[in-house]
């Protein structure tokens, strides 16, 4: 293959890593040498993580928590642009500056539904096991060239906003990934056996319905718990999704999962643990309550939610 999925992890960790260095040698930061070290080890994940041991990446995981947990990730001190800058910059682009935020998804929708047909000289371009993340980067790499050209800066500037951004987020921005791997540790663990016994010993799982709504709401209320549907998911999915809904009921497994993962999602308009979704959007729009985005989201995530019970027990058994 061409563009393999390791230049993607190199691509962001070495993101990461310039973000390291620059929190280091940033003196507005108060906390640049803790803030440094918990971007420095992220970024060794994606820049060497597969070459080292699995001990060492998990010590490294357990010291960003470690620094994390005891508020050691701080910002720096970012010089905003002038409200005439602003001004001038939106008077001139306009809904130019839509193109490269659209331009992300477009290419990862052609890059994933093309991927099989792009190959040179009988060589994949893109990753065959990874067509969707790597399409993703590869959206990304264009969409920084387009936002240069358009604004008439360089990339320089889009890394100092990244590293931005970065700092406005914080600690949050390592959380998708962290609960993502939770949910594989609680699936290693038997949680999702001991939801299964849970749900056929004090639910009546004979009656279908009662089954899919289960598996629905768990999904939900796993991801209010863990703050993420893809840490939710090996847990409701190993203990009530495959055992029940497709080995007793013979349901479409496609089906479950993808209304599955929904479901889950409406778990995280619901919670406070979905930090990078919820808390940091009112945090950056400064409102006076910081679960504001959450209480805004409340009648569409239920509304969703029990409109998946029924999607769910319609199409996973035609």
């Amino acid at each position: 293959m061409i563009i393999p999925i390791q230049t993607l992890y190199y691509l962001v960790g070495a993101v990461l890593a310039l973000t390291a260095l620059s929190t280091f040698a940033d003196g507005s930061n108060p906390k640049r040498y803790s803030s440094g070290l918990f971007w420095g080890l992220y970024a060794l994940v994606f820049l060497v993580g597969d070459m080292l041991p699995s001990l060492w990446v998990g010590v490294g995981a357990v010291v960003m928590a470690l620094v994390a947990g005891f508020g050691g990730v701080g910002a720096g001190k970012h010089p905003p642009r002038s409200p005439a800058d602003y001004v001038a910059s939106a008077k001139r682009l306009g809904n130019k500056l839509f193109v490269p935020a659209l331009a992300i998804p477009l290419v990862t929708m052609v890059g994933t539904l093309s991927a099989k047909h792009l190959s040179l000289g009988g060589v994949p371009l893109l990753d065959p096991k990874n067509t969707t993340l790597v399409s993703l980067g590869v959206g990304c790499v264009l969409s920084l060239a387009l936002a240069c050209w358009l604004t008439r800066e360089t990339p320089a500037q889009g890394l100092r906003e990244s590293r931005r951004l970065t700092d406005a987020l914080g600690w949050a921005l390592v959380l998708p990934q962290m609960l993502g791997m939770l949910g594989l540790v609680f699936s290693d663990a038997g949680v999702g056996k001991a939801v299964a016994y849970v749900t056929t010993t004090y639910i009546n799982m004979d009656i279908r319905f009662v089954a899919v709504a289960v598996y629905v709401v768990g999904m939900a209320l796993f991801t209010v718990i863990m703050g993420n549907g893809f840490a939710a998911f090996p847990v409701m999915t190993g203990g009530v999704g495959v055992p029940v809904l497709v080995g007793v009921y013979h349901g479409d497994p496609a089906v479950m999962a993808a209304v599955g993962m929904l479901s889950g999602y409406c778990g995280t308009l619901l919670t406070p643990m979905a930090a990078n979704f919820n808390i940091v959007p009112a945090a950056l729009l400064e409102l006076p309550d910081k679960n504001a985005v959450i209480r805004a989201q409340v009648p569409t995530a239920l509304t969703l939610l029990l409109v998946n019970v029924f999607l769910l027990n319609f199409l996973m058994f035609r």
